[in-house]
């Protein structure tokens, strides 16, 4: 008998587990945790979309599959969208796919137009969802690290294309750094992948987040047929658990992502559509008092971060909801967040999950909390941070 016959495949045993659940695991272990670490927002959806759930069993027959691509109707009101806020032309029919949320989107991507042993260029720190999806593509993520401000470096970016090379992504605003990318810096690299040959993706899932004067810019906005942008209603219409994401793709990648959706998930949930669709409807007037009220918690945590510069510095973050802070120490970032968790009961994500090896970097995420708890948390995470340096191994 072969001894390895039920092995699992080596695809799958290459990738990094998920550290999210991770830290839940810490978390649960220890009650009263405050959590810092998982980027959601505190609010849920519209109370108007969810108050239109009986007209949806009333009126949709839900026992049956929806078409593949997603609900004609919200295709078409993200259509609308996209023009409008985005600039971004893309006919619902057979350019706009609906997904269990952006994730999914990503990897039917992804597939779509990698081959094992392709190249796909990951800014680091990389969202780790989209280093986990390249690697079960067999196909290999090649970070290319960011400049000591969190943003591009459009030469080394360059100089990591290589004739495997598919695709280069971006993620603006970012998770997990919260740098926003300027208009400039996307477009040259917009640019860049055209002149290559290589498909540009573009993760927008944080596009309404942003503070302090900056913007969020689309390069789909540009054309070409490389463009693919990412969209999410996790975020900005508090939906995360219902999974509705976007993939906006060119028209010659239709068929073959139509072949992985109808694999992946035939179609995505029809409630969470009709319920997207009506938070969508909502708009920037259920929008707009939420991120204010996330823009007045972002203020009250930097300053109190600011306050203790000795422990650790945090670059300059204008988007997303999102810190990333290097900690001045030489432990690691995955031993020092389980402590942070067992010792003084906060939770945040270790660098190291994000493809950072040098140094030790957290990212402290508030958008989950209202105001009170995560000044709280991050007086936990001051107060942690000082212990611990002061005596770096439990009981020393």
């Amino acid at each position: 008998m072969n001894p390895d016959r039920f092995a699992p495949s080596k695809r799958a045993a290459g990738v990094q587990l998920p550290i999210i659940p991770i830290v839940a695991g810490w978390i649960a272990e220890t009650p009263g945790t405050i959590s810092l670490g998982q980027g959601v927002v505190h609010y849920g959806p519209p109370p108007a979309a969810l108050a239109a759930i009986p007209e949806f069993l009333a009126t949709v027959p839900h026992h049956k599959y929806i078409p593949d691509a997603g609900l004609p109707e919200l295709r078409k009101a993200f259509e609308e969208k996209l023009r409008e806020e985005n600039g971004i032309e893309a006919p619902f029919e057979h350019g706009i796919f609906v997904t269990a949320g952006a994730n999914q989107g990503f990897l039917n991507a992804i597939l779509a137009i990698c081959d094992p042993g392709d190249e796909v260029i990951l800014l680091s720190p990389y969202y780790f969802n989209h280093e986990m999806a390249v690697a079960l593509a067999s196909a290999v993520p090649v970070p290319v690290p960011v400049d000591e401000r969190l943003q591009p470096d459009l030469p080394a970016i360059a100089a990591a294309i290589t004739g495997r090379t598919r695709a280069i992504v971006t993620v603006s605003p970012n998770n997990p750094t919260g740098a926003v990318y300027p208009r400039e810096t996307l477009s040259a690299i917009h640019r860049l992948c055209a002149k290559r040959r290589i498909y540009h993706i573009s993760d927008e899932a944080y596009e309404y987040f942003t503070y302090d004067g900056a913007r969020h810019f689309s390069p789909g906005s540009l054309g070409g047929e490389h463009a693919i942008s990412l969209f999410s209603l996790s975020k900005a219409y508090g939906m995360a658990s219902w999974r509705v994401g976007f993939l906006v793709a060119p028209e010659h990648l239709s068929r073959d992502l139509m072949k992985i959706q109808d694999t992946m998930v035939v179609s995505g949930s029809a409630i969470s559509q009709f319920v997207g669709l009506r938070a969508m409807r909502e708009g920037r007037g259920y929008r707009a008092p939420r991120l204010s009220s996330l823009a007045t918690v972002r203020g009250e945590v930097l300053a109190r971060l600011a306050a203790v510069p000795d422990l650790l510095e945090v670059p300059a973050a204008a988007g997303a909801f999102y810190l990333f802070a290097k900690v001045n120490t030489e432990m690691s970032a995955v031993v020092l967040a389980e402590r942070l968790v067992r010792e003084h009961k906060v939770a945040v994500i270790p660098g190291e999950t994000f493809g950072v090896t040098r140094g030790c970097w957290l990212r402290i995420a508030y958008g989950s909390l209202r105001e009170e708890t995560a000044v709280l948390g991050i007086e936990r995470l001051v107060g942690g941070l000082r212990t611990i340096l002061s005596r770096p191994t439990p009981g020393g």
